[in-house]
């Protein structure tokens, strides 16, 4: 399918893959042209290359996410573009899989692009809407962890943690080859692109997509640093607890471990009062190491009540 632009100044060619016609008429346009269409039948992750020997036929092609499951590592789209001064052809570009994109704008401001260059950038741009609408939920996402995280920490909240953080990979994994490819349309056809109007807005649009990953960025490291602080809490306040109590059983142990001894000779047998002697005894030695560990202050806050509003509760 073929679509012209401004006053036909420019043409928008949706290439099929399985049409050998349309890829041999292709191939007689460009060298390269026969080259990106040996790509497209096989790459399926981003790439991006260029043409610029001849001034005035500079030629930029390459392959781009723009959907990918995030619990699944196949379930991805992408799409390939192969753009000129005065033509962009695109393959396996479904914008109905975009729940955000608005075709019809966009085919509007299309209209509106004096060069395909400016036209592609329209589509990047329009990609760039559907990412930020999505970057969105996923702020909504990570505003109820920050709390959740408050309220009822265990693991798994640790592990939605990990998941969020895993999912804000794969948004950065995405906007990386966008801002490349804007960055290579600038290399690839001069410094006059930089001044169009489409250029500007889906560069900003990119840059403030880096900008909000970086910043939930810092966030995920700091949640995920809070977590690391109150396990290493509670993991020293468990070993210090059992450490403590370990202690004060030490005499009922030994004490025990000695009367509970099978000799045919041990006086302390006979004696009357030797069972009230022995839970007197096992009592003191208890006592005396309560003190002596509460006097060097190793029994820290172990035993205290902690508030319902605590991270180490």
């Amino acid at each position: 399918m073929e679509h012209s632009f401004h006053s036909s100044q420019w043409t928008w060619k949706e290439f099929d893959i399985k049409n050998d016609e349309q890829a041999k008429e292709l191939a007689k346009k460009h060298h390269t042209c026969k080259k990106w269409i040996e790509d497209v039948k096989t790459n399926k992750t981003n790439s991006l290359e260029m043409y610029t020997g001849t001034p005035g036929e500079e030629v930029l092609w390459g392959s781009l996410v723009y959907l990918q499951h995030a619990d699944e590592k196949n379930n991805r789209h992408v799409f390939h573009f192969y753009l000129t001064r005065n033509e962009m052809v695109t393959a396996n570009l479904d914008l109905s899989k975009l729940d955000f994109a608005n075709v019809k704008a966009m085919k509007e401001k299309m209209h509106h692009s004096e060069t395909s260059v400016e036209g592609f950038l329209v589509l990047i741009g329009e990609i760039m809407t559907h990412f930020l609408i999505e970057i969105d939920k996923f702020e909504v996402k990570l505003r109820d962890l920050l709390w959740e995280i408050k309220e009822r920490n265990n693991t798994s909240i640790l592990d939605r943690a990990a998941n969020t953080d895993h999912e804000l990979l794969i948004w950065k994994n995405l906007i990386i080859p966008m801002m490349e490819t804007r960055m290579a349309v600038e290399e690839a056809f001069g410094d006059e692109v930089m001044e169009g109007k489409q250029y500007k807005r889906t560069k900003r649009r990119i840059e403030r997509s880096r900008t909000l990953i970086r910043e939930y960025e810092e966030e995920i490291d700091a949640l995920l640093d809070l977590e690391n602080v109150v396990s290493t809490h509670r993991g020293n306040e468990i070993m210090k607890t059992l450490t403590v109590i370990t202690t004060l059983f030490t005499p009922v142990m030994a004490l025990g471990a000695i009367w509970g001894m099978n000799f045919k000779h041990m006086p302390e047998l006979e004696w009357k009062y030797g069972y009230l002697f022995s839970g007197t005894l096992i009592g003191a030695c208890t006592f005396a190491l309560y003190v002596f560990l509460k006097k060097k202050g190793w029994m820290g806050d172990i035993l205290a009540v902690r508030s319902k509003k605590s991270f180490f509760k």
